[in-house]
């Protein structure tokens, strides 16, 4: 049997051997509004209690500031799983989160109008 490149909780030739929703035991709403874009980052506290080997993974990841698409990319977890564990460590102090810089309105008639005169130009 060939050694797991990611860890424990990875086999080369099963693939993952927990299941992605039991590591939020079960959860897929976070307690905490998370968009794909927000970002995420740690605050250096100490989460108190146990969390599981995912937070920690989390945690480690957000040493400097990472969007939750990037989290979940980078943990090989699905989006709402990561928004879960995410949301476990904001509410314990854990990590920080900014919501996504955006336009004050992100419909706004000239940035969609800006949006369409570019790809007209492309075509």
């Amino acid at each position: 049997m060939v050694a797991p490149k990611d860890g424990p909780w990875l086999d080369e030739a099963a693939g993952r051997l927990v299941r992605p929703y039991t590591v939020s035991n079960g959860r897929t709403r976070p307690t905490t509004a998370l968009d794909l874009m927000s970002q995420v980052m740690s605050t250096g506290a100490t989460p108190f209690g146990y969390l599981g080997p995912e937070h920690a993974q989390a945690l480690a990841l957000c040493a400097g500031p990472v969007s939750v698409a990037e989290a979940a990319a980078q943990l090989r977890l699905p989006v709402a799983v990561t928004k879960v564990l995410l949301s476990d460590l904001v509410d314990c102090g854990a990590l920080t989160m900014k919501p996504p810089a955006l336009f004050h309105n992100p419909t706004d008639r000239s940035l969609l109008e800006a949006v369409l005169d570019g790809l007209r130009r492309q075509l």
